[in-house]
């Protein structure tokens, strides 16, 4: 019995001693360089456009499984004047052989270098990832009930997945259309992720270029899980955008692959408005009575949304010297259910409005032509429904000092109600109430 289970080892180490020695010398033999047309072939025979990889075209099979390309270029079809819509100067992927017979994807090394994507619509509005129409196949004489689908297994089809070295390097993606003569580029795509796994955090860093502005994101998302169809996924990542904006996101993805949502914190660091706008476009200037208004902003609040609802709670708005603290929520957007709070310690109108000029005093002073007055649409307005408040500690406006301004608001069914509307005014107080009714083509005040 001893004999026979120590000839079963040996045989049994034989045979992995040879399994391992033919993955190690096979690749050596066999000349993957002559399977490259035939690749080429069966992806351009699938695509319908051409396909062609470089000569640095190699594999591995132990201990991990590894291939490796160069200069992989993936045509646009005909109609396109570019000649690719992809393109990667090298590619390599190591992958463990063993474990993936129980579904656990080991890989050591996932790294992209310097692919390219041009995304285009031609001046017939033809778009260059659309494939060519298939033949319409012939209609069954007899139309099957469609099944209701089972989510309840959505999830990845995999046990384990672990990344040890998962990058993108020097990435560039391009938007042309010709219909409209737009051209957006984003380049310097640069993606780090390291340990990736589906059971703890992993850390991210992106980098790019945004049409020439700087864009970064710093943080950790995760743990993933293997059920993508419901849970939560947790985030917390930090984001800089054109030198000047900082954003915080810390919170979780729910449900992504079935209900996506999210319920968050959102942090923008203090920042400036009018260096912001100067940033995203040099020809705009903002013009305002006073040149220090815009200088300073600051946000603060708690986001929970989904694809049919919305929530802002606990928000904090900071503009200059005015704090503003809000909540708000709506449901049903297609007939918008708003709930709003707003709280202002102060503001002074007078800051934000334009200079004055004297072709702003002419235009003025010039009636608006009847003619050149277009019918109002208001069934935006027939479809609201809302109820918000709002109070106003100390408000400046056309230099006129108010105190203590409360307006109640509610809107339904055309129907918009100020009620109560209070204020205190030079010493004074004043309150009243009016209805705007735009249930028909003339809206009517009482």
């Amino acid at each position: 019995m001893k004999g026979a289970m120590k000839w079963g080892l040996i045989i049994f180490g034989g045979i992995i001693v040879i399994v391992i020695a033919a993955l190690l010398i096979i690749p050596m033999f066999i000349d993957i360089q002559k399977y490259k047309p035939m690749i080429e072939e069966k992806v351009a025979q699938a695509t319908g456009r051409s396909f062609s990889v470089g000569d640095d075209l190699n594999l591995s099979l132990f201990p991990w499984a590894g291939l490796s390309l160069s200069d992989l270029q993936l045509g646009n079809p005909s109609g396109f004047a570019e000649k690719n819509i992809v393109m990667v100067k090298s590619f390599e992927v190591r992958v463990k052989l063993l474990p993936l017979l129980s579904k656990d994807i080991q890989v050591k090394r996932f790294v992209v270098t310097e692919p390219r994507i041009v995304l285009i619509k031609n001046k017939n509005g033809q778009a260059n990832w659309e494939q060519p129409k298939q033949p319409a196949k012939e209609t069954p004489t007899q139309t099957e009930e469609p099944q209701p689908q089972d989510t309840s297994g959505v999830g990845l089809p995999i046990s384990a997945l672990t990344v040890g070295n998962l990058a993108i390097e020097k990435g560039s993606a391009i938007w042309i259309d010709h219909s409209t003569d737009t051209r957006k580029e984003i380049s310097d795509i640069n993606l780090t992720a390291k340990d990736v796994s589906l059971e703890r955090p992993v850390e991210l860093s992106f980098s790019a270029v945004v049409d020439n502005k700087p864009l970064s994101i710093e943080g950790t998302v995760g743990p993933i899980g293997k059920g993508l169809g419901t849970g939560n996924i947790p985030m917390d990542v930090s984001i800089k955008a054109m030198k000047e904006l900082v954003m915080r996101l810390k919170g979780s993805l729910e449900n992504p692959a079935t209900n996506p949502g999210v319920d968050m914190d959102i942090e923008i660091a203090k920042f400036s408005p009018r260096k912001l706008i100067a940033e995203l476009d040099p020809g705009i200037q903002v013009q305002t009575s006073d040149p220090e208004a815009l200088s300073s902003m600051a946000l603060k609040a708690h986001v929970k949304a989904d694809a049919n609802k919305v929530a802002l709670s606990d928000g904090n708005l900071d503009l200059d010297q005015s704090n503003l603290t809000f909540s708000l929520s709506a449901v049903e957007f297609s007939r918008p259910n708003v709930k709003f709070d707003l709280n202002l310690d102060q503001i002074d109108v007078d800051r934000y409005m334009p200079p004055k000029s004297d072709k702003a005093k002419a235009e003025q002073t010039s009636a608006p032509s009847e003619a050149g007055k277009k019918k109002t649409d208001y069934t935006p307005l027939r479809r609201l429904i809302m109820d918000g408040r709002i109070k106003i500690g100390n408000l400046i406006v056309s230099k006129a000092k108010i105190q203590d301004v409360f307006l109640q608001i509610k809107a339904n069914k055309g129907i918009i109600t100020l009620d109560p509307m209070k204020l205190k005014l030079y010493q004074g107080g004043a309150s009243g109430k009016t209805r705007l009714n735009v249930t028909k083509d003339v809206p009517r005040a009482q």
